[in-house]
């Protein structure tokens, strides 16, 4: 089952969201710890919508936050992958969602790094923006260490407020 995985990690498989994700799709975003700083959890309804928005971006920019699976087991990780920011600039958003099952194992770091290192020499990106809850006290130490520095705030659709943005660039 890895041959699907078009990038890897020491542990982790990236591959595209399909229509057939349905299951995985809500077991990721409408688990209320997992998804509590992204603004869910979400319904089935709004997860069939992000699902489709997810192929939407897929097909628009060749680009998405990838689902991700545990290499040993092709469990469900989260996902992790970057979104048009910027396209004109070649500069990308970087986001990352990681099950509450594997918080504290080091996925966010071993995936985000995966993500930045494709976007800098694959796509060829100028930078990378992120932008965390600010009650998600764990992306910011994450951020800093991947080499991002704050920037400024920035309203974020999916937590109704302004929220600490950092740009990391090649």
């Amino acid at each position: 089952m890895n041959e699907h995985y078009f990038l890897k990690s020491n542990r982790i498989g990236f591959r595209t969201w399909s229509f057939d994700d349905m299951d995985i799709a809500i077991e990721l975003w409408s688990a209320p710890e997992t998804t509590k700083y992204v603004g869910g959890p979400l319904s089935s309804s709004q997860v069939q919508r992000r699902l489709l928005t997810e192929r939407a971006i897929l097909r628009l920019h060749n680009i998405q936050y990838w689902p991700m699976f545990l290499l040993e087991t092709n469990e469900l990780i989260g996902y992790c992958g970057l979104r048009p920011y910027k396209p004109a600039d070649k500069i990308y958003e970087i986001g990352i969602l990681i099950k509450s099952a594997f918080w504290g194992k080091g996925f966010g770091e071993e995936a985000a790094q995966t993500v930045i290192d494709y976007a800098f020499t694959v796509l060829r990106a100028s930078s990378l923006f992120a932008v965390h809850n600010i009650a998600n006290t764990h992306s910011k130490p994450l951020l800093l260490k991947l080499g991002f520095h704050y920037s400024h705030e920035e309203y974020s659709v999916s937590t109704g407020q302004h929220d600490p943005s950092y740009t990391l660039i090649r």
